[in-house]
């Protein structure tokens, strides 16, 4: 961690990489920008900058806990069920962008909050088919979530987005070359193989397509990844890096596989809210993702999906929605992604050839 010339967080210069490489922003383009209170210096930049560009900016703001509430409150009548004018509203956007906002987990029954999401996976499918970008702002609960200062953090996630860089879009173009090289041998795959201490799964990918997580939809990224086939998960998986849940953290996860759906499934803590996102729905018991993390720059977990996915020497399986680009036929209003570190006595299999162990590529 670098504990000297620490570099402060600087919201202008977030919005900006925002508005143009993630978010390509054009005149007359309806775009929604959704964050926590907590956010707000990052959402005024943001929406200077959309205006600037002559987009048009629709923003949402939510207070702390306001989905916990909704969540804890609502009738049934109106948990599980969307309003038509919701669904209209987010089919009238041309792109939306999410900051979020960590802040200390209020509690909400896990049950509860499976059936909101199930209820509006609708208006998340309508979202997911317009542009659609990712981001983090670097709230104080972020930072002690991480176990670091609030200084700390910020420097943190500006080099994570390579904001300390003279042409961050530059620095992205670099990642997203890098990945395409290891793509090239991805692509060749059939049969996966992820071992580690309480690992040895298998899984197929021949005929799906590997995506190249460049930083577009996710701010900060560093991944590649695709869909396996939705029947061919087997054998047992053992997640090493602690996961939160619908404001429930979850540490050792373990989950079995038979014929590409979870047969059993325990976890160390948060077990109630494994199993409130495995019962979704069917298709929250199968995977729709499968992911390796590339970006060296970020080597320690936060306790937050959105870098911890990408820490390189690791890889991360999503148990629930696949991406459609990927090939990835299965449907879930879950997309919840649960990560592995291969750093310490792992190793990543193609066709029975060891292509990393150890979290270091041997391609």
């Amino acid at each position: 961690m670098q504990t000297n010339s620490l570099i402060p967080y600087a919201p202008d210069l977030h919005a900006a990489l925002l508005a143009d490489y993630c978010l390509g922003a054009a005149p007359g383009e309806r775009l929604l920008v959704a964050g926590g209170q907590s956010a707000a210096p990052l959402i005024r930049e943001v929406t200077r900058a959309l205006l600037t560009r002559g987009a048009r900016p629709t923003v949402r703001m939510e207070y702390p806990g306001q989905l916990d509430d909704f969540a804890a409150l609502a009738s049934d009548a109106v948990l599980d069920a969307i309003h038509p004018a919701d669904l209209a509203d987010v089919e009238a956007l041309d792109g939306s962008l999410r900051i979020l906002t960590p802040e200390v987990p209020q509690g909400a029954d896990a049950a509860r909050r499976a059936r909101m999401l199930a209820a509006q996976a609708p208006i998340a499918a309508a979202r997911a088919r317009k542009k659609w970008s990712l981001t983090l702002y670097p709230t104080v609960h972020a930072a002690a979530q991480a176990g670091m200062t609030q200084a700390q953090f910020e420097d943190f996630v500006m080099r994570a987005m390579f904001l300390d860089r003279a042409d961050p879009v530059a620095a992205w173009g670099e990642v997203r070359a890098t990945q395409a090289r290891l793509i090239e041998r991805l692509t060749r795959a059939d049969v996966v193989r992820i071992e580690a201490p309480g690992t040895d799964l298998t899984l197929r990918v021949g005929g799906r397509t590997w995506a190249n997580s460049d930083g577009k939809r996710n701010m900060p990224s560093g991944e590649v990844f695709t869909g396996p086939l939705e029947d061919s998960a087997s054998g047992t998986v053992t997640f090493t890096v602690p996961a939160e849940y619908q404001g429930q953290m979850v540490r050792g996860a373990r989950l079995e596989f038979r014929n590409g759906a979870v047969v059993n499934a325990s976890a160390d803590e948060g077990e109630s809210a494994l199993q409130a996102a495995l019962n979704t729905d069917p298709g929250a018991r199968r995977l729709g993702e499968l992911g390796i993390g590339t970006n060296g720059g970020i080597q320690v977990p936060t306790g937050n999906i959105l870098f911890d996915e990408k820490i390189g020497g690791t890889v991360h399986l999503a148990i629930g929605k696949s991406y459609p680009e990927t090939g990835g036929v299965n449907a879930s209003a879950v997309h919840w992604d649960l990560i592995t570190d291969l750093r310490q006595g792992g190793r990543l299999s193609l066709d029975g050839e060891v292509v990393q162990e150890n979290g270091q590529f041997l391609i």
